[in-house]
């Protein structure tokens, strides 16, 4: 069990110093296998989702239990294999890089390379945003993403070892090819949307709790951030994303949320926090705050990890 807490440790260094990988990533790969089986069994129907988002989800997980099985009474290789999947299920580094690169393209006045920068984090229309608009679309994601691709991702590893970091990974990436409201994907994604939904529970939760006691680290009070979570994140209509980013909201002392236009579809996520919009200069405060309930997760989980009762 130490060996895997050493695992996470050392993946999470990994994720920070090198971010995701450049060559072969294996999410990139698992995409493909995906999408290769989608083709073959899709249908308009909830028992085909189904039934694709737990072969996927099932196989790679089995895939990870034999990792840890084969390595575990080899313990250097099992924190080896921890490590080596936990760096590309996680991606902190690379998030806070493209709220970084859109906090650039802002602060050089170049609004229309931010809207076209801010794409890659975000699914709404950016064409339109000001900064203000563009600012909270990249703390949103910033929060939100903090919390499915770090701490959730720690937080299956600290529980279920190679085999719950590559069945959340395989669920988080199904959700994002598939779980969409659109006409192709309502009844075949429903499936991999409520597992994502089901399998961020904790991690949101724990985000939302570090980023409320570490409200301090970016000039912030943990009583504001603890009062908005507990009153906005139920108007949220995700039920993860709400308490993450609304704590963020109360941390940072801003107003979030707001109206969302996907396309044609308008959403409405309702206001999060007290304080006046956010701006440029608020980016770097969130990857501030993000890298820091990253660095507790990692602590927590490795924890969790090294306690057999608990994991």
């Amino acid at each position: 069990m130490r060996s895997r807490a050493l695992g996470l440790a050392l993946g999470f260094v990994a994720d920070q110093m090198f971010g995701d990988p450049q060559r072969f990533h294996p999410v990139a790969g698992f995409g493909q296998v995906a999408a290769a089986v989608e083709q073959r069994m899709y249908a308009d129907d909830k028992l085909c989702g189904v039934a694709h988002s737990a072969l996927l989800v099932g196989s790679t997980g089995l895939l990870g239990l034999a990792a840890d099985r084969f390595s575990r009474r080899r313990p250097i290789a099992n924190a080896i294999l921890t490590a080596a999947a936990t760096w590309p299920v996680i991606g902190g580094r690379s998030l806070g890089r493209e709220a970084d690169a859109v906090h650039n393209f802002l602060d050089a006045g170049e609004l229309p390379a931010a809207r076209q920068q801010l794409t890659h984090l975000v699914g709404r229309d950016t064409s339109r945003l000001d900064e203000s608009e563009v600012s909270r679309a990249t703390i949103e994601s910033v929060a939100e993403n903090t919390s499915d691709a770090v701490v959730a991702p720690l937080l299956a590893g600290a529980f279920g070892g190679i085999g719950g970091l590559l069945a959340y990974r395989a669920a988080n990436t199904l959700d994002a090819m598939v779980g969409h409201h659109n006409t192709r994907y309502e009844s075949f994604g429903w499936a991999s949307a409520r597992l994502d939904d089901v399998l961020n529970v904790p991690g949101s939760r724990l985000s939302a709790a570090l980023a409320t006691v570490l409200a301090p680290t970016i000039g912030g009070q943990p009583v504001n951030a603890l009062r908005v979570w507990r009153r906005d994140a139920k108007r949220h209509p995700s039920p993860n994303a709400g308490p993450v980013e609304a704590s963020f909201a109360g941390a940072m002392n801003l107003t979030l949320g707001g109206v969302n236009c996907y396309g044609e579809r308008l959403e409405d996520r309702h206001t999060l926090g007290d304080g006046p919009p956010a701006t440029a200069k608020d980016i770097k405060r969130s990857v501030k705050l993000a890298r820091n309930v990253g660095i507790a997760a990692t602590v927590v989980a490795a924890v969790i990890a090294s306690r057999p009762r608990w994991a």
